[in-house]
């Protein structure tokens, strides 16, 4: 397995072109994970993949990639993993029994079962309503959306200030907070209803939007993603800045915990830790922001990766980073009570004579 801390190893397979990626990851990475037994999924739609990241028998970090084109929004519950990809909404079951293993060492097979295709409309983050029906932000269309059984989606919320469902991303949309099983708090980098109008108010024209009520709860941040709801306080990436920070509860001021070195998008927690996912800047949408400055102020370069952050303190508990072709990620989940996960993707030579068969009923 790959190397800890500043000694990267070579990731066969995760590069885009000719040029090699490598793996880097602080020395407790794997004993946190142990620690607090878990494991970790994350995305890269500029490269196509779902990432696990587990530890092995022998402790050592063990990290599993598939191929799913434009791997977007991820969320999982006890058994399932849902993917949004460029055209699909994909169900990924666990198709092992309790306490059995996967060639004696993998505790979790995630296999492709279903495929609900909803064409491209842009899906960002996904959610798990109380019913169990998926939720999805739409961003394409400015809306959150379910999916049909006979359309692309069934759009089920949009924000007061879009006037119309249009085929043009005008404010967006990209994320949203689950609150009791429902979602309730949505994030948007601008109030535009027009086309692409978002662009011009990437400083600081984002919004986070009460779903319940349609009302602006927070205004004034800068490309605003993935709000959620953790210890009464909704917590969001104000990305433009780098920041990882919450919502005062009584006049709703956007309150810094944390920066990270790179443009944030993907939010989890698990106890008392956030895990985020880093991105570099791209040119023509993310650079000319407010994280440049922060940037060259701490004097450091942006990079692309996970970092673990201890909300008491806001520093980094553990990280792991890419450096070579991959420069974005995009979503990430904790996947508790899993040691050493892998999946199957859709194309995979695996997958052709992986065939699990449900108990008969005879």
């Amino acid at each position: 397995m790959h190397k800890p801390d500043d000694q990267n190893a070579p990731n066969g397979g995760t590069g885009t072109n000719a040029e090699e990626t490598t793996i880097s990851f602080s020395l407790g990475l794997a004993d946190f994970l142990a620690a607090n037994d878990i494991s970790i999924g994350f995305t890269s739609y500029q490269t196509g993949r779902l990432y696990l990241v587990g530890r092995g028998p022998d402790g050592k970090l063990a990290v599993h990639e598939a191929l799913y084109p434009q791997a977007m929004g991820v969320t999982a519950n006890e058994n399932r993993i849902y993917l949004g990809t460029l055209t699909q909404i994909v169900r990924l079951e666990n198709v092992l029994a309790p306490e059995q293993l996967a060639n004696d060492v993998h505790d979790k097979v995630y296999v492709p079962r279903n495929m609900q295709t909803t064409g491209n409309v842009d899906i960002h983050e996904l959610g798990i309503r109380e019913d169990g029906q998926i939720i999805f932000t739409n961003t394409l269309h400015n809306c959150l959306s379910i999916p049909s059984v006979t359309h692309s989606f069934k759009p089920i919320w949009k924000p007061e200030f879009i006037s119309a469902l249009a085929t043009e991303d005008r404010c967006h949309l990209n994320g949203f907070a689950m609150v009791d099983g429902q979602a309730k708090y949505a994030s948007a980098v601008s109030q535009s209803d027009q086309k692409d109008g978002w662009r011009d108010r990437r400083h600081d024209g984002g919004v986070i939007i009460d779903i319940e009520t349609n009302t602006i709860l927070a205004d004034g941040l800068s490309m605003p993603h993935s709000p959620r709801f953790h210890v009464g306080r909704v917590w969001l990436l104000n990305s433009g800045t780098g920041e990882l920070g919450w919502l005062h509860p009584t006049d709703h001021a956007f309150t810094p915990v944390a920066f990270c070195p790179g443009f944030l998008r993907g939010l989890e927690f698990h106890n008392d830790h956030a895990f985020v996912t880093l991105s570099k800047p791209r040119h023509g949408h993310f650079e000319g922001l407010a994280l440049d400055k922060k940037l060259e102020q701490a004097d450091t370069a942006a990079w692309c990766g996970i970092q673990i952050l201890s909300l008491s303190t806001g520093e980094v508990a553990q990280w792991l980073r890419f450096d070579g072709p991959i420069t974005e990620l995009f979503d990430i989940c904790v996947l508790p009570g899993v040691r050493n996960p892998i999946t199957l993707g859709p194309q995979s030579n695996e997958i052709r004579d992986f065939i699990t068969i449900e108990q008969p009923n005879w």
